[in-house]
């Protein structure tokens, strides 16, 4: 039996089951379910400050004393390892590509139990600064991507691509749940 694209398209779409979801009062979208009213959604705004709380974590990182104290407590202030799974895949990263664990990022971080580690966050940085391509919110939840730039102290750049995942915590700060970066693809 043949069928035309657009029909096994349907067909498909067809199969798909709906989820209720949080949605955002203000939003001018529909869904086919009613939702559970969302009592405090994530803003742009919010995203925006977390965002500049972790530009600023990553410099405080590279000028602490003591720089694995500093990553720790980032961690814990910024990353949702406390509420579950987070899936981190840095930069600089290809022996061992994504970092489940908390000491696996703070490894990242600042060196530590994994052996291609040297510490990204000790370069030092001055600054850290987001260019998004473009925020999502929905209810307890956002998702950006963009690129983000970190000047080091003798004012050269890095640009770095980068996609964020965050989720509400119970005292209503975001933490990231989602943490994938890479350098630019480079054509040879």
């Amino acid at each position: 039996m043949t069928m035309k694209p657009y029909l096994f398209g349907l067909l498909i779409l067809s199969t798909v089951p709906i989820i209720a979801s949080c949605t955002n009062p203000q939003s001018p979208e529909t869904t086919q379910t009613q939702a559970a009213p969302c009592e405090n959604p994530v803003t742009e705004s919010d995203v925006l400050a977390a965002q500049q709380s972790w530009g600023q974590a990553i410099v405080a990182i590279g000028k602490a004393e003591n720089p694995e104290a500093e990553a720790q407590s980032t961690l814990d202030r910024l990353y949702a390892y406390d509420l579950g799974t987070v899936l981190f895949k840095p930069t600089l990263a290809s022996d061992d590509p994504f970092r489940g664990t908390e000491k696996e990022a703070l490894s990242y971080f600042v060196g530590g139990s994994i052996s291609e580690d040297k510490g990204f966050a000790l370069a030092p940085y001055n600054k850290v600064r987001f260019e998004n391509e473009g925020i999502i919110t929905q209810c307890n939840t956002a998702t950006s991507m963009g690129e983000y730039f970190f000047t080091k102290t003798d004012g050269s750049e890095i640009k770095v691509e980068y996609s964020f995942g965050y989720v509400r915590d119970e005292n209503g700060d975001l933490k990231i749940n989602l943490h994938h970066s890479s350098l630019p693809y480079q054509a040879k």
